[in-house]
């Protein structure tokens, strides 16, 4: 295709999650030979090539950064010992791209006289940056979804009062089982979030990282209701490469894949809880403990939550109760920088997750076949957590979330980690957990349900 014929430009929010997964899918579209513009401020452009997985964002030709400059803006540390662990720390970087509507404005003037077809794939959080797509007849914005179909479609089945389901519906049972939206967010982020609703006036379809191997069927209601602002749904993901051959680079590969090749398969636990989660010293002292008295092998990435600028000033060093590495450099791997978790979850050797449930977490574990010990934070977490518990049965809960006020103990920790990683219950679920995500592979081949949803998607935007 002429560049001159489309451009399409993306618009990733600022948070680590959303920036990752929009980089991803820049990249499955770029496969098309379409030109990508992805538009975001200097630093965290920087920060999504940085922290990029499983491919080189530079080595693809036809993806095109717009780097505008990042507005002065306030960026504290985290605090682990917060009542409730929404990274209320970083709402000052969240109202940054409200600084961007004006140069994305400049951008598609120049753009859009010369081009036939302008394509704008932004994050819902991004709607009010983007909402000039309006004054251009031969422009199109088309919303992207975080999470998985089955969180934002449960999301807007309570909000419009629970419509198109029976109460026998297995269905209606799954979304019965999600938590009480309450205390997952605080009512400053409510507040803008439903700021950007302004996307359904110039919809002209929703895009989501997820699959149709196992979210079908909500994707399904998402069209069939139309309660997402546009009938008009995708499911394209896995986003992440799906594929990994770390041992091409055998000298540049990180030491934890190092270690994880002496160890058996299935036998390592990775634990990690994303970029914006920062535990306080009784949870990191209570987690310590309980991987000591399970004696399974493990990866621990403790590193503290992300900053608004994460290259601005020092971060954090955890502390670990004294000792802890020395008696178990045997049986475990401390990581305190950026850990390559696509490659580490890839690896043969690793039989298990425990995680915060963030969905680039959850799909990254879901594609790799990768069981998980789900611990929720905040935001979607707690209802990405009963997707894999309840609905794929691919995961044990390590911490009930209506008790998420109380410490996880030792002990708690220690059980949930023998449950998945040494007894049959957790072998039958590792199985379960590794035929789905062969399944989701295959999907991303040409003729799978994933390729063709991708195929479906270029073909509706070049029509």
């Amino acid at each position: 295709m002429e560049t001159k014929e489309m451009v399409v430009l993306v618009v990733p929010f600022v948070a680590q999650g959303h920036l990752n997964q929009l980089l991803h899918l820049s990249r499955l579209l770029s496969s098309y030979n379409l030109p990508i513009h992805i538009v975001g401020t200097t630093t965290h452009n920087r920060q999504a090539k940085l922290r990029i997985h499983g491919w080189d964002p530079t080595s693809a030709t036809n993806i095109h950064f717009h780097e505008f400059e990042t507005p002065n803006f306030e960026s504290p540390p985290p605090d682990p010992n917060a009542s409730d662990k929404f990274p209320s720390h970083l709402l000052p970087s969240f109202h940054l791209p409200s600084h961007l509507r004006e140069p994305f404005a400049k951008l598609l003037a120049d753009i859009a006289p010369t081009t036939r077809r302008v394509i704008i794939i932004h994050d819902y959080l991004m709607s009010t940056v983007v909402q000039d797509v309006v004054s251009y007849e031969n422009a199109e914005a088309y919303v992207f979804h975080c999470a998985s179909a089955f969180t934002t479609f449960s999301y807007l089945w309570e909000e419009k009062g629970k419509p198109c389901l029976e109460d026998d519906d297995e269905s209606y049972k799954q979304l019965t089982k999600v938590p009480a939206f309450e205390g997952t967010i605080p009512a400053e982020f409510i507040e803008f979030i439903m700021s950007h609703q302004v996307c359904n006036t110039f919809n002209s379809g929703n895009l989501h990282d997820t699959c149709n191997v196992f979210d079908r069927k909500f994707i399904d209601f998402l069209a069939k209701e139309g309660l997402s602002g546009n009938t008009k749904q995708w499911a394209m993901g896995p986003f992440n490469p799906v594929a990994i051959s770390d041992k091409e680079n055998l000298g540049k590969r990180h030491m934890s894949l190092e270690w994880l090749d002496k160890q058996a398969q299935d036998s390592v636990i990775y634990v990690s809880f994303g970029t914006t989660t920062s535990l306080s010293d009784d949870e990191i002292r209570e987690l310590a403990n309980g991987l000591e008295k399970s004696k399974q092998k493990f990866i621990w990435v403790i590193r503290d939550a992300d900053k608004g600028d994460i290259f601005n000033g020092e971060v954090r060093r955890v502390e670990l109760p004294k000792g802890f590495e020395e008696r178990l450099q045997e049986k475990g791997l401390v990581v305190r920088e950026w850990a390559p978790q696509l490659e580490i979850l890839a690896h043969p050797s690793t039989g298990g997750f425990m995680s915060h449930c963030g969905w680039n977490s959850s799909m990254e574990s879901i594609t790799m076949g990768v069981p998980m010990a789900t611990w929720p934070m905040h935001s979607d977490q707690p209802r990405n957590a009963v997707l894999v518990t309840e609905v794929l049965k691919t995961g044990i809960s390590v911490r009930d979330w209506e008790l998420r006020g109380e410490l996880v103990t030792s002990s708690t920790i220690e059980t949930s980690i023998r449950k998945l990683m040494a007894s049959d219950e957790g072998d039958a679920i590792r199985k379960r957990a590794a035929k789905l995500g062969n399944d989701v592979r295959r999907s991303v081949e040409k003729g799978g349900v994933t390729g063709m949803e991708i195929d479906s998607f270029i073909a509706h935007i070049t029509r």
